[in-house]
């Protein structure tokens, strides 16, 4: 069982950055292949940003490429995703999740989530 926790998450201006956390436990972290999805009201959770297990490989949706990095240390069990240039409509809570089999962009394929963090981009 791999327990998966954010932070990082707040309020800041649209063009400003955050990063974002994810320190997990409980598992092998350097096994996973680790996501970041977000979810703003009303809407379906979306897919950011995917890493492989050894970080070679990365890919983005097309809303945040060129914006936001995703990168992870697995000597410290943690996976980030830098947000830069942010805007309003990235606002969302955004959630970290583990997957032991695939590379994926579907959130139906993940086996662990964390709670979320909630980012707000004022304009």
């Amino acid at each position: 069982q791999v327990q998966l926790v954010e932070s990082g998450g707040g309020l800041v201006q649209a063009g400003g950055s955050l990063r974002l956390s994810c320190a997990a436990s409980g598992g092998t972290f350097s096994s996973y292949a680790m996501g970041w999805f977000r979810q703003a009201p009303g809407k379906e959770r979306e897919f950011v940003a995917v890493i492989s297990w050894n970080g070679g490989s990365t890919s983005y949706a097309d809303s945040v490429k060129g914006r936001f990095t995703i990168s992870r240390d697995n000597a410290k069990n943690t996976v980030y995703l830098q947000m830069n240039s942010l805007k309003p409509e990235d606002t969302a809570v955004y959630y970290c999740a583990a997957d032991k089999n695939h590379y994926s962009g579907r959130y139906s394929t993940y086996d662990y989530w964390g709670q979320g963090t909630q980012v707000t981009v004022s304009s």
